[in-house]
């Protein structure tokens, strides 16, 4: 910030005030990070990038000011909007640190995405003000050293995804109501058994007719999944002395989704909100939510469901109550005197979700019970995939478990819905366990196989099966290891032994806390890319050529949304696997033209020809390229190169340029 020279106070008080930030800064930025636990571990300190102040004009003002025993209070001083953002940003970021220390790492994230956020939405051009742009590479090194340090315990912000919940679509319409449709469906239901009686209203034949044509396949989709669970839960609700028909509150809900999660946060399959789930004993942590576990879910809601009902004494309020609330049934109640849904219906005293809702589920449950007659007999249920059980009180990486027998890392998240992460949790008692359920029959190979891993390395070390050529040298690049630490944990004789392993033998892979996180390897600069309009976390992923998962980790993300944000960084693949140069033109925010794609070992001069003009490439450098003849082979100038690399002044083969080319 830049002082006229006649202010020679207002440049003391300035300076003093900056030199007092910059030195509480400095403190804060000597902590060295420390990764712990997370009720321990130290988050990265921020350290706020400031310009410091001209010592020649400090000097000037020294030399001319008034004896500092009468100081004079300047008329006005100027505000430097710049310094002021960066003291709102660190001050949410030592909010987070604060969070993370204590074990709230929920809350911490929110500081910390507020941080991010601040800097990303203020209006400042960042190439504008020296300041800014490191200040924004300092946070997002920040959160992601506590990725890492969440990694300690697990994967740490690696969460699972998500499906929306399918009532939130239907409780927003008013479907038009077909008098064909309600004609036949009344005569159906006269000779339809069921336990939940089934009215007959305006409402429900318009979700009939809505679910017979446009959210037909929401109801097939759903009908082919409740195969999976059908035999569990009306185990349950059996066993809790609930009806039958209850099982359809689970599928207007959720479709059987156990990840489901609506836009008010309810979750699983039967789409508890977060109180309510534990008054039902649904625990929640940072490594597993119980209102995923189809089981578990289901028990609560069987309990949770008898009880509105003997509390209202009616199946239609029970549902009403179970969507909005005891106290807001009770209160509709109470200011009509009718306790009867339908006449709550009639008089509009209950929210428009709820008017809905239990239409829904009486439309869904004649549909179902008469699938002939709705051209729902042609569907195939799945099949309950059957499990092993296994109690475990240590944390693994699902990874491990996986390669223990035979399986992938996603088919154990299906036989896990529960788990948030890719790891499972951690107990600080040591009674606590966790019931990991395996592919059935796998259960004595996962414990003879991860008896060979030590218990405190069973989040880090992996299993690799030996493909045909590899060697330990290439196995251990892979990992980031090193042959020599393969061989000790596999007690593998060194010399010729190293060359001569046999495809399908299985090693052991030790791995040190921190290093691996993606078997890629990432380029060390960062490159910036601007969200356009239909980008999302999957389609940018796909563009660059990166895992979608590390675009998270860099940028702080969650699910595949962009929504609110301004620009991305990301660091670009410089492995073999990873090397073709992607091609973001500024007309395209989804997948890149086939053109547009260019291996890394083609001459430059190509991709100069499939680019159009102002497209933005990714080069990777060769040996004996220089900044200039790069330049020359895609249009563009050596400044140019230099202001899109970070003033990028020694080239390496390997290394990932941006270059813009030019008209």
């Amino acid at each position: 910030m830049r002082f006229s020279s006649h202010r020679y106070l207002a440049i003391i008080l300035s300076a003093l005030s900056a030199a007092m930030l910059a030195a509480t800064l400095a403190c804060q930025s000597a902590q060295k990070t420390s990764f712990m636990p997370p009720a321990q571990a130290q988050a990265p300190a921020l350290i706020a990038s400031s310009s410091p102040p001209d010592p020649h004009k400090q000097k000037t003002a020294g030399s001319a000011a008034a004896p500092q025993s009468k100081p004079q209070v300047p008329q006005a001083l100027e505000v430097d909007p710049v310094a002021d953002l960066i003291a709102r940003v660190e001050k949410e970021y030592q909010a987070g640190q604060d969070n993370y220390r204590a074990g709230h790492l929920e809350a911490a994230k929110q500081n910390f995405d507020s941080a991010f956020n601040q800097l990303l939405g203020s209006g400042f051009d960042l190439r504008s003000d020296d300041r800014l742009e490191p200040e924004l590479d300092r946070i997002l090194e920040g959160i992601n050293g506590l990725e890492l340090a969440a990694l300690q315990q697990g994967d740490g912000f690696s969460e699972q995804k998500s499906e929306p919940a399918p009532i939130d679509e239907a409780n927003e319409l008013t479907p038009a109501v077909d008098q064909n449709v309600k004609a036949k469906a009344e005569a159906e239901i006269k000779s339809t058994r069921s336990d939940l009686p089934l009215m007959m209203t305006d409402q429900v034949a318009g979700y009939i007719n809505y679910f017979s044509n446009r959210g037909r396949g929401t109801v097939e989709g759903a009908l082919a999944r409740s195969g999976r669970y059908e035999d569990m839960i009306r185990r349950i609700l059996r066993e809790e002395g609930v009806p039958q028909e209850l099982i359809y509150l689970a599928q207007a809900e959720s479709g059987f989704h156990p990840l489901a999660v609506s836009r008010a946060g309810a979750r699983g399959m039967w789409q508890f909100m977060g109180s309510r789930a534990k008054g039902y004993g649904l625990e929640r942590s940072w490594w597993v939510d119980d209102r995923q576990d189809p089981e578990k879910a289901t028990r609560a809601a069987a309990h949770h469901l008898k009880d509105l009902y003997n509390e209202f004494g009616d199946w239609y309020l029970a549902m009403a109550a179970y969507n909005s609330g005891p106290g807001t049934v009770q209160s509709a109640v109470k200011r009509t005197g009718y306790a009867d849904f339908w006449e709550l219906y009639r008089r509009n005293v209950l929210p428009k979700e709820t008017r809905n809702y239990v239409p829904i589920i009486v439309a869904v449950t004649i549909m179902a019970k008469n699938p002939a007659q709705y051209g729902l007999d042609s569907v195939v249920k799945e099949k309950p995939v059957p499990y092993d059980t296994v109690k475990i009180n240590y944390p693994i990486d699902l990874r491990l478990a996986a390669e223990c027998v035979d399986a992938t890392a996603e088919d154990l998240l299906d036989l896990n819905p529960s788990l948030l992460r890719l790891t499972t949790p951690k107990f600080s008692d040591k009674d606590g366990e966790f019931d990991l359920h395996l592919p059935v029959g796998t259960a004595g190979k996962f414990q003879t196989a991860v008896a060979s891993i030590p218990a405190d390395k069973r989040v880090w070390w992996r299993y690799h099966k030996v493909q045909g050529g590899e060697t330990l040298a290439s196995i251990a690049r892979t990992y980031h290891t090193t042959p020599k630490s393969i061989a000790e944990a596999n007690n593998l004789d060194g010399g010729p032994s190293y060359d001569a392993l046999s495809p399908d033998t299985r090693l052991i892979i030790p791995i040190a806390p921190g290093k691996q996180i993606d078997t890629s390897t990432y380029a060390h600069a960062t490159t910036h890319y601007k969200i356009r309009r239909g980008d999302t976390v999957e389609s940018v992923a796909e563009n660059f050529g990166v895992s979608a998962r590390m675009l998270r980790v860099w940028n702080h993300l969650k699910g595949n949304s962009l929504a609110g944000r301004r620009i991305l960084y990301l660091h670009l693949p410089v492995t073999r696997s990873a090397s073709e140069m992607q091609v973001a033109t500024g007309h395209s925010s989804g997948s890149l033209h086939p053109a547009s794609r260019t291996h890394a070992g083609t001459q430059t001069a190509t991709a100069t020809k499939t680019a159009t003009p102002n497209a933005v490439l990714h080069h990777r450098v060769k040996r004996g390229e220089t900044l200039s003849s790069i330049a020359t082979s895609y249009n563009t100038t050596v400044s140019a190169l230099k202001h899109d690399n970070r003033n990028i002044a020694a080239l390496r083969p390997g290394m990932i340029l941006v270059v813009r080319s030019i008209n």
